[in-house]
């Protein structure tokens, strides 16, 4: 007969602002037979009635964890708002433990009772966690008439999401100010970002925003605009940036490497095409690595870790990726590092402007196999006073599966 599965000792329990009287009877026999109780000061106030040992989550939310682990094996509860797994602590403590350790006991989100504040359809609304997060994460969800619902820290955070959607061009966008839903202190206001007036907004607040305005919004295909890119020149343009997506082809949740980032312009593409895409950029000047730094934020992606360096003299920390780019500091050094380093299946896509790394690329392509691809491009220019057709250098992209 097979040994019975031990028992969790940390039950995870969602709370909102009902306090006790959104518990379920789990989360009632939870609290009841806990020996400890940790959570932070604005739930365990909302329990007034618990006899055990209570301690308030510290801050940084680091510190909880280590001092939560500390009490291994009791009967311990931990108490979390909502869905403690959506936006919420609960994976930060659960990924340290063995699934049997832990048992979650969520009550509705806030999202949840925000759609339903608001009657709209969650399944096509954007959800984001803007209470511990930039709210330049906005900026791919600025378009006309999509809705948000959008979690944040304070209501001073209130004030500095409408001044970010009127310098985006979307000021007319109704905000819904919601705080505290499901309690008995819950307000639900309506206003514009551009005519907020009222400060008095209480934690836990939430926003619901509407866009409205004429501000640009941020194409969703591969190949944006080069204006949406700061650069001093060193940029994929749109036509051949659009070309190089394809070949490097992202899939959700895959790791990828831009040697020689420039702008960031192709890692920042890549984290664009799915919320859990990585990527890192190599980048060997220091202005260009901060400027592929600020262009991440600008465009709504803090997943763009930046490395100053040489490859393949510097390589990035962490796993190795699914996908390289080589736009700069082609080298058959380079070549022959990534081909000892990555594993079977790495897909690899180099760009060459010049006739030396052009036959580089001819080289490898020779011994390696894969695709090779020119492009050539023209623009039409004055002629006169008519128009031609004047020729960009030409690119030579090399694509290979190792």
């Amino acid at each position: 007969m097979a040994d019975a599965a031990p028992e969790a000792w940390l039950t995870i329990i969602g709370i909102g602002e009902d306090g006790p009287d959104g518990l379920s009877s789990a989360s009632r026999a939870a609290l009841a037979r806990a020996e400890l109780v940790m959570g932070p000061a604005r739930h365990l106030a909302l329990l007034p009635a618990i006899t055990c040992i209570m301690i308030e989550w510290p801050v940084p939310f680091a510190d909880g964890i280590a001092l939560l682990m500390q009490h291994r094996g009791q009967r311990v509860v931990m108490l979390a708002s909502g869905d403690p797994f959506w936006f919420g602590a609960g994976s930060s403590v659960t990924r340290l433990l063995d699934r049997s350790e832990w048992v979650a006991i969520p009550t509705p989100s806030t999202f949840t009772l925000a759609a339903a504040r608001l009657g709209w359809p969650l399944q096509d609304v954007a959800s984001l966690g803007l209470h511990a997060a930039p709210l330049e994460l906005l900026k791919p969800h600025l378009a006309l008439g999509r809705r948000v619902i959008a979690l944040l820290r304070d209501g001073a955070a209130v004030a500095a999401l409408a001044d970010y959607l009127v310098q985006q061009g979307f000021g007319p966008s109704a905000l819904h100010v919601m705080e505290a839903l499901g309690g008995p202190r819950e307000r639900v206001r309506r206003v514009t970002a551009e005519g907020l007036s009222f400060t008095d907004m209480a934690h836990p607040v939430a926003a619901g925003i509407e866009c409205a305005g004429h501000g640009p919004s941020l194409p969703l295909t591969a190949g944006r605009p080069d204006h949406w890119f700061a650069s001093d020149g060193q940029l994929t343009k749109r036509p051949v940036r659009a070309l190089t997506l394809s070949a490097l082809a992202p899939c959700a949740g895959e790791l990828l490497w831009d040697i020689g980032a420039g702008s960031g312009s192709i890692g920042i593409e890549w984290l664009l095409a799915h919320p859990a895409n990585r990527a890192c950029a190599i980048e060997a000047d220091p202005v260009r690595a901060d400027r592929a730094r600020a262009n991440a934020a600008a465009l709504g992606v803090d997943r763009l870790q930046v490395m100053t360096g040489i490859a393949p003299d510097a390589w990035p920390p962490g796993p190795l990726p699914d996908a390289v780019f080589i736009g700069g500091g082609l080298s058959d050094a380079l070549l022959d590092a990534l081909w000892a380093r990555l594993p079977a299946g790495t897909r690899l896509v180099a760009n060459a402007v010049t006739l030396e790394s052009e036959a580089l690329l001819a080289r490898w392509h020779g011994q390696t196999g894969g695709s090779l691809l020119r492009i050539e491009l023209a623009d039409a220019a004055p002629l006169g006073n008519r128009h031609g057709w004047r020729a960009r250098y030409p690119v030579v992209q090399w694509s290979a599966v190792l």
